[in-house]
């Protein structure tokens, strides 16, 4: 109890989390995915963090559930380390609750409503914006907690190659090389990247019986591509391409045989076409032709399960988005979006629908009035299956004067219904209506020039109609999903960067009741209070920094199970053997402690990790 009190009379006295790679705040950095717009950090009524390419590259992280960790708002759960299956609660909402988009592509899986995040390799990624509160108002579908938009790498500069490798505890080896760069009016750049661990035993033999006691590695193979060429200042076309086929050995806790081995590979594909045309001189257009793949196959022994071990979905996607600038502070925002998802699987019998249309028109304007600022959108999804969702969102900013600003804005959103939910064999409920939400927040914000930035944020946010599995026939033990809960979660959210002379710093804390609310019962797997504080240092040619990790009790297994509060504390060093080439160090979990994140399944324990990396700087 008294280590209990400290951790939070700590954690309040800092106010912060912080990431032990710290960049210096900008008042120029620009954001699109907080209003679909560019729009400047400073500006955002809805609270955005943003990762940029020098703060992945100064993680050390291998991929996105990891550095993920670091933000304010985020928890993540993950079944036995990388390449696992990892669950993302962002401000206490579910897993399903947040949209992932993948350079403004979605790659969820329709089956289980999640995205395969523990398949994405930071290699290919350039830059990260997270949008906390409800934003399907802009986007749709999930985003009840928010939005995490991914950006791939793009060219910038002129053409160079970049390579990096190396390898660390558990087995593990990465390896990574690329080129990239502008050529007169083209732009290109090419990623591929390997990543292997031997891991642990993902299931915990003291803890399931069953399990294999056996390591359980995992192997990733990526790449990512990406050209446009710009004909002259009013119009540009581009195309992406993106593939991530990871193969994953995990433990099944109800084999008969301890010795059976369970293994799934698991692809991420995403590409797309887009052409970017300034019609007039306040008329922007961007039309884009997209598809998104989520694919999980599972193997016992090396051969294909025989209850289904194939599970796809098709997301083909187009939109048209059209940004009007009506003076220098006012913006309106119009656009028409079309997505048709089909899922495919070898389960017998199959999936009584395979596919549903969804077509979207949304309306969105922001403007500014001296000390005022206005954000409003409006958006309806017209599905397929149940009819139309509507959705909106209103938010007021005011300038107290140049350093501070309070935020305040009223929200709703919703998240259809998943095929596994609808019509999964002996499972499914088509009578199952969408969850939806409605969310109030307010926030103070604090920024200056020279590196000082803090946000203090109050959010509520109250899901109805959630959707849970109920036991409606006691006699055959018959499950079934239904609209039957409800749940509220709020709290405050505190973030912080800043620098001062050498020294970086960069932190997020929330203190949450994320809860049932008929029952008052916590939600599994979140907990009420997460912080954690990182600082580097500069000293010549070294940068070294350390990070704090803690979390509070999560509960478990529909409240069975209680997962231990933990401290984590992580090291990070790099040296700058030239300019364009740096010795990487990242020390994890130094003291070994117990952070396990799901019950049942093994902590990695105590990693080490050394690279190499060569990385000329764009000119």
């Amino acid at each position: 109890m008294k280590r209990n009190i400290l951790t939070i009379a700590l954690s309040g006295a800092i106010s912060f989390s912080v990431a032990a790679y710290a960049e210096t705040p900008s008042l120029d950095e620009v954001v699109v995915t907080a209003s679909r717009m560019p729009q400047l950090l400073e500006k955002t009524i809805a609270d955005t963090t943003v990762l940029n390419e020098e703060d992945i590259r100064k993680s050390g992280a291998p991929d996105v559930p990891t550095i993920l960790r670091t933000v304010a708002g985020v928890e993540l759960s993950q079944n036995g380390g990388p390449g696992k299956p990892s669950f993302m609660y962002l401000r206490g909402t579910d897993s399903t609750h947040v949209l992932v988009l993948l350079d403004g592509v979605r790659i969820n899986s329709a089956t289980t409503g999640t995205t395969a995040l523990d398949q994405l390799m930071l290699d290919q990624i350039e830059r990260i914006e997270v949008v906390r509160g409800n934003v399907s108002s802009l986007y749709g579908s999930e985003a009840i907690g928010g939005v995490v938009q991914i950006f791939t790498k793009r060219g910038h500069g002129a053409p160079a190659a970049n390579v990096s490798v190396g390898m660390g505890s558990q087995g593990t080896k990465r390896l990574s090389a690329g080129v990239g760069g502008v050529v007169d009016a083209t732009d290109f750049s090419v990623q591929l990247s390997a990543f292997r661990t031997d891991g642990v035993s993902a299931l915990n033999p003291a803890l399931i019986p069953n399990a294999n006691p056996d390591r359980d590695g995992y192997r990733n193979n990526s790449l990512s591509a990406s050209a446009g060429h710009a004909f002259n200042a009013d119009h540009r076309i581009s195309a992406t391409l993106f593939g991530s086929n990871g193969n994953n050995q995990y433990d099944n806790a109800f084999n008969l045989n301890q010795s059976d081995v369970n293994s799934n590979r698991a692809q991420v594909w995403k590409y797309s076409l887009a052409s970017d045309d300034q019609i007039s001189e306040t008329w922007h257009s961007k039309l884009q032709l997209a598809n998104g793949v989520d694919q999980y196959r599972d193997f016992l022994n090396g051969q294909p399960v025989p209850w289904g071990s194939l599970y796809q979905t098709n997301d083909n996607q187009i939109s048209w988005q059209n940004t009007l600038h009506l003076d220098d502070s006012k913006r309106l925002l119009l656009g028409a979006e079309s997505l048709r998802q089909k899922v495919s699987s070898d389960i017998n019998p199959g999936y009584v629908q395979r596919s549903r249309n969804v077509n979207s028109l949304f309306a969105g304007y922001t403007g500014g009035y001296d000390a005022h600022q206005l954000q409003l959108n409006l958006r309806q999804d017209r599905n397929s299956q149940y009819g139309n969702a509507n959705t909106w969102l209103l938010g007021y900013g005011y300038a107290l004067n140049d350093a501070w600003r309070a935020t305040a804005s009223y929200s709703t959103a919703f998240k259809a219904p998943t095929f596994n939910e609808l019509y999964y064999p002996g499972y499914g409920n088509p009578a199952l209506n969408p969850e939806r939400s409605r969310n109030i927040e307010a926030g103070m914000h604090y920024l200056v020039s020279g590196g000082q930035q803090f946000d203090a944020v109050y959010f509520d946010n109250r899901i109805r109609d959630l959707i849970n599995t109920v036991l409606v026939d006691p006699v055959n033990f018959v499950y079934q999903p239904q609209n039957v809960d409800r749940a509220h979660m709020n709290g405050l959210e505190f973030s912080y960067a800043g620098r001062f002379g050498d020294t970086g710093v960069k932190a997020a804390l929330t203190s949450q009741n994320p809860r049932n609310e008929a029952t008052g019962v916590q939600l599994d797997r979140r907990a009420k209070l997460h912080s954690s504080l990182g600082v580097t240092q500069q000293l010549g040619q070294w940068q070294v920094g350390g990070e704090w990790q803690y979390s509070g009790t999560r509960p478990d297994g529909s409240n069975t199970q209680t997962l231990a509060a933990y401290n984590v504390f992580n090291l990070t060093a790099s040296y700058a053997i030239s300019k364009e080439t740096k010795l990487t160090l990242r020390a994890d979990n130094l003291t070994n402690q117990n952070d396990s994140n799901a019950y049942g399944y093994t902590p990695l324990g105590r990693r080490l990790f050394a690279g190499i990396n060569y990385q000329p700087s764009a000119k």
